[in-house]
């Protein structure tokens, strides 16, 4: 059995928990031998796999691959899998550039079956690349099956600095996120939306996120959230939100949980 993740509290004391040993929890979680017989295999196999077919053929490789983009629970859709591969992402009609869910756009770039002649897999330096993404998402799992928001915490620090520094427009920044299931999940708990915000026409959601960051961060554009204050406050606004929200208590010393925005709107802050 893989290392389990201890996550002893819930809430935004337990992110502190878990930031705090995150180095050690990973390196034990990455140890395991269930993690390391999968790292051994991929490695010695991916080189000689030179087509989407191939790859899809081979379950504990496609296993890996899947694992490494968050598509673990896709593994069952090879013929949808290898469709996206083989069409690869630089024609913009192409499926990976048509999804709304772009960890497929960024897996088929990383192997590139449709792009290139020579597929990416036959680089010296693939088998690591991959196994690097395999093991940061697989441990982001281990600590969701002890606490769901932890797990949506550490893919925003992972995905939202991404997003934030890519030299596109504020609206484009904001179609990312709103098509990211774990980054609309943080901002609409973090900003208070309910879920139904997704039934909405997607420039409507743009707007409505940006007013609402802006009412509570001061600011519309999440390029900001590059910086690692405002990342932390959104961090800790979604955990302070999402306890209220399912009725828990919160508490950490002499912390006091206060009121920043005022004209209706709320953004909540543990000061420490």
């Amino acid at each position: 059995m893989s290392y389990q993740p201890i996550v002893p509290n819930s809430g935004y004391a337990g992110w502190g928990f878990l930031n705090r040993t995150m180095a050690s929890q990973k390196a034990a979680f990455v140890a395991s031998a269930e993690v390391q017989t999968q790292e051994a295999y991929f490695r010695e196999k991916i080189g000689s796999i030179t087509s989407a077919e191939d790859l899809v053929a081979d379950r504990r490789l496609l296993g890996v691959a899947l694992g490494a983009f968050g598509l673990d629970e896709d593994i069952g859709n090879t013929f949808f899998i290898r469709k996206v591969l083989e069409e690869g992402s630089l024609d913009g009609e192409a499926l990976a550039n048509k999804l709304s869910d772009k960890r497929y756009l960024a897996f088929t770039k990383a192997f590139g079956f449709g792009n290139y002649s020579t597929p990416r897999t036959v680089i010296s330096d693939f088998a690591d690349e991959i196994i690097g993404r395999y093991e940061t998402q697989q441990f982001e799992i281990a600590v969701g099956d002890a606490d769901g928001d932890m797990r949506l915490a550490l893919a925003l620090q992972r995905d939202l600095p991404e997003v934030a520094a890519k030299d596109t427009s504020v609206a484009t920044k904001w179609y990312t996120i709103i098509g990211s299931g774990s980054l609309s999940s943080v901002f609409q708990t973090a900003l208070g939306l309910p879920p139904s915000i997704a039934s909405l026409d997607v420039d409507q959601q743009v707007t409505i996120y940006a007013q609402k960051t802006e009412a509570f961060y001061g600011f519309s554009d999440p390029g900001q959230f590059a910086e690692a204050g405002a990342l932390e406050k959104l961090t800790r606004d979604f955990f302070l939100r999402s306890q209220i929200d399912s009725g828990g208590s919160i508490s950490s010393g002499n912390a006091a949980l206060m009121l920043l925005q005022g004209a209706g709107t709320s953004s909540f802050s543990l000061l420490l």
